[in-house]
């Protein structure tokens, strides 16, 4: 933070941690988090209020406590420790996304050219160019094979988005490849 010139960092339990959605932590430098003392504009998201009621009651929460996402969050620490840290969970990462851009492309499939801003929880893939290609048919055929991949779009272009994020395996990664493969309908008129 002190690199970075950062006040505060904010952040969920999930994603790179793989803890449960539903709960947010804070880092922040104690000067500015105490510049916030009544400058709030929601009761609820009163981030000073909040830090001053655990000090108060040594680990409190104003409003009922998301014991179970609390719980998760130090679970999902302690398997990120057991995994060797962050470096080795993004090489983990880092190869499944490897194996699914490469598994991917093998089917036609391109990823969007972020001009290196890409990372490997992620990707981008433009939509088949194939008048016969609807991504809401697409989406729910791999759905019904248990993949789920996110509807929704960043970009202007057509495109959908595939996560490599979570405690994935390369198992995992092939069995996504081939239920991708087995519903590509738009090459083949009998699906």
């Amino acid at each position: 933070m002190k690199e970075l010139d950062i006040d505060f960092l904010v952040s969920s339990s999930n994603k790179n941690l793989q803890g449960v959605p539903g709960f947010s932590f804070v880092i922040a430098k104690l000067q500015e988090l105490e510049n916030c003392k009544n400058n709030q504009k929601s009761v609820s998201l009163d981030l000073y209020d909040q830090w001053s009621y655990l000090e108060r009651t040594k680990g409190g929460f104003r409003f009922t406590s998301p014991v179970h996402a609390i719980r998760a969050l130090y679970q999902a620490i302690l398997e990120l420790e057991e995994e060797g840290g962050v470096s080795k969970r993004f090489k983990r990462y880092t190869r499944m996304h490897n194996i699914l851009v490469d598994g991917m492309i093998d089917m036609n499939f391109k990823p969007i050219d972020l001009n290196g801003y890409d990372g490997p929880i992620i990707t981008t893939f433009h939509s088949p160019k194939s008048k016969n290609y609807d991504f809401e048919r697409f989406y729910n055929l791999l759905k019904k094979r248990r993949c789920v991949i996110y509807p929704g779009k960043l970009t202007k272009a057509d495109t959908f988005r595939i996560g490599t994020i979570g405690y994935l395996t390369e198992t995992d990664i092939h069995f996504l490849l081939e239920q991708i493969k087995q519903s590509i309908f738009w090459n083949n008129s009998q699906n």
